[in-house]
């Protein structure tokens, strides 16, 4: 697998990534009709702005021409964030490619990323309930931020989501 820093041309594959990536690590989170309703148009143009915006670094994973997941890092949003706090912002991979790697390869290629621009710490938001990706963060060396939980509505749903954090 190649892991690349995205352009503007990658925000449909990443898109389809993410719709795909909801669709199937939410079920039984989220409702059915929510995440069937998914639009990779809309998702797209969140990607496009995103990059546009320029506040965030984008990375993707490439199997072959095929985008298998990405990465999406920078300094941290949390405003009780500590100077040298990046963030992992989404980390997200296509169903097909869970359990081959691409998650722990687009965490290393980020990793690498957030310490050449002198973060020491990394944080993320997860939601709780996600205990796949709680796994897979804690395999990565993340741990809970005791404490820093915040719920989000989505789709009339409200959800806690868990603070992670891990030295670099």
């Amino acid at each position: 697998m190649k892991v690349r820093a995205a352009s503007l041309d990658d925000c449909r594959a990443v898109a389809d990534v993410h719709v795909a990536s909801w669709q199937a690590a939410y079920a039984g989170i989220l409702d059915p009709a929510f995440l069937g309703g998914l639009s990779i148009d809309r998702r797209e143009q969140s990607w496009r702005q995103i990059l546009a915006e320029g506040n965030s670094e984008l990375l993707v994973g490439l199997e072959g021409a095929c985008t298998v997941g990405f990465a999406s890092l920078g300094a941290s949003r949390d405003a009780d964030a500590l100077p040298g706090c990046g963030e992992l912002m989404a980390l997200y991979v296509h169903p097909r490619s869970w359990t081959t790697g691409v998650g722990r390869e687009l965490w290393l290629a980020a990793r690498n990323r957030l310490e050449q621009q002198g973060f020491s710490s990394v944080t993320l938001w997860v939601l709780e309930r996600n205990l796949r990706a709680i796994g897979f963060y804690s395999a990565a060396g993340f741990t809970m931020d005791a404490g820093s939980v915040k719920d989000i509505d989505v789709a009339g749903t409200t959800l806690r989501e868990v603070r992670m954090v891990r030295a670099s």
